[in-house]
């Protein structure tokens, strides 16, 4: 595979994965990924623009060696994380005198993780610059988007902005420009659900960074690239936003049946109401997915049974994800069932300590729901509605 144009001596040297299915061990890939990295070749210099995860390394050099370049002055690092920065090792011994470019706060974790010598950096400051001759790479300090030493690169002539993470999606394909809408919109909800929402609010700052940017290409390092910034500017100030919608987001778990009844009973409920329910099965559901539909959901049940005593590993799990993940969810009630007591409730309201919530009165019943414990959750799903109603969530 060779080198694809992005602009005028701009050109795409990434990797795809197309049959890379986990990621960090944890996160789900159903439609694989791409590890984007950018050449840019000045009138006097030239620049990488990140690199590729290790596992594609090859390819990278591949498509290095026809590129044409005989000397690569710099490589432009804007994120440690291995799966961008992983393949620097083998691309300073290809070209032993390009500099390492990046902060001082990067700096340090390539030179923990990869071994990078010291003499190899070249540090720069917020918002200074790098010449290339006739064109000029800016570095755009962005902390917290995800890691803390994260920072964007925008190509001032081509106004062509390299986010690494920022604006991401998970998503292995040939085409080099997003170019199916509903396509791109679920993989980058996807990628920020899972990756990008507990840093909403460092988000909103970096975004205020770049709105008076001419910008006519972001360029991501993973997926496609965005030749329509607008498009994924957009979906991100409503992702990021305090608004959310008349949803519910169940995720349970049952051993039994007993537990499965009542979020039967109440998503019936809920329905009614004329809300938009999205249920999950804690044991099989696709976390990816769990985690976009907290992106806009106004409430959050959890259900789960009484075991040995406390709460169902799995409910622990989803529990603690969402924690995790801090969604701009305003409302929770936790519902489940027990044999002999426990303190089910307890630990769930615990393992959410990181959100800023109302929790509602939850609904916890000894054994199968009888014909007052269908009354109880009857009551809930009304004071739900009742609650979006009041703060105007529709």
């Amino acid at each position: 595979m060779t080198g694809r144009k992005v602009a005028k001596n701009v050109f795409f040297l990434g990797a795809i994965d197309w049959d890379r299915r986990l990621f960090d061990e944890l996160i789900p890939l159903p439609d694989g990924t791409t590890y984007n990295a950018f050449l840019v070749k000045g009138s006097g210099r030239a620049a990488l623009v990140d690199t590729v995860d290790p596992s594609m390394s090859h390819v990278l050099l591949g498509m290095l060696d026809d590129s044409g370049i005989d000397q690569l002055d710099y490589v432009v690092i804007n994120h440690a994380e291995q799966d961008h920065s992983g393949s620097l090792p083998l691309v300073l011994e290809k070209y032993p005198e390009a500099r390492v470019v990046t902060n001082q706060k990067c700096k340090n974790l390539l030179m923990e993780m990869l071994l990078i010598p010291e003499e190899k950096f070249l540090v720069i400051e917020d918002r200074s610059t790098l010449l290339l001759g006739n064109k000029t790479l800016e570095f755009i300090f962005c902390p917290w988007v995800h890691w803390p030493e994260t920072m964007i690169t925008y190509l001032r002539e081509d106004k062509i902005l390299f986010t690494c993470d920022f604006f991401g999606s998970h998503l292995a394909t040939s085409d080099l420009f997003a170019t199916d809408k509903s396509l791109i919109y679920e993989s980058a909800k996807r990628y920020y659900a899972e990756i990008m929402m507990p840093f909403k609010v460092p988000i909103r700052k970096n975004i205020e960074k770049i709105q008076d940017l001419p910008i006519d290409i972001i360029a991501p390092s993973h997926g496609p690239l965005h030749g329509q910034p607008g498009f994924i500017l957009d979906a991100y100030r409503e992702w990021i936003s305090d608004r959310v919608k008349n949803e519910v987001v169940i995720g349970y778990v049952s051993m039994h049946g007993s537990t499965h009844k009542m979020v039967e009973h109440l998503v019936d409920v809920l329905i009614q109401q004329g809300i938009r329910v999205k249920q999950f099965d804690l044991t099989r559901a696709d976390i990816g997915k769990f985690a976009m539909a907290l992106v806009d959901a106004a409430t959050l049940i959890l259900a789960s049974p009484t075991t040995l005593g406390g709460t169902h590993p799995q409910a622990v799990f989803g529990a603690y994800l969402v924690n995790a993940l801090r969604p701009k969810t305003r409302f929770v009630s936790i519902i489940g069932s027990y044999g002999w007591g426990g303190k089910m409730h307890d630990q769930l309201v615990d393992l959410l300590s990181n959100l800023k919530i109302d929790f509602l009165d939850p609904v916890i019943i000894k054994g199968y729901p009888k014909k007052q414990d269908f009354e109880s959750l009857t009551k809930l799903g009304v004071l739900i509605r009742k609650k979006h109603d009041e703060n105007a969530i529709s």
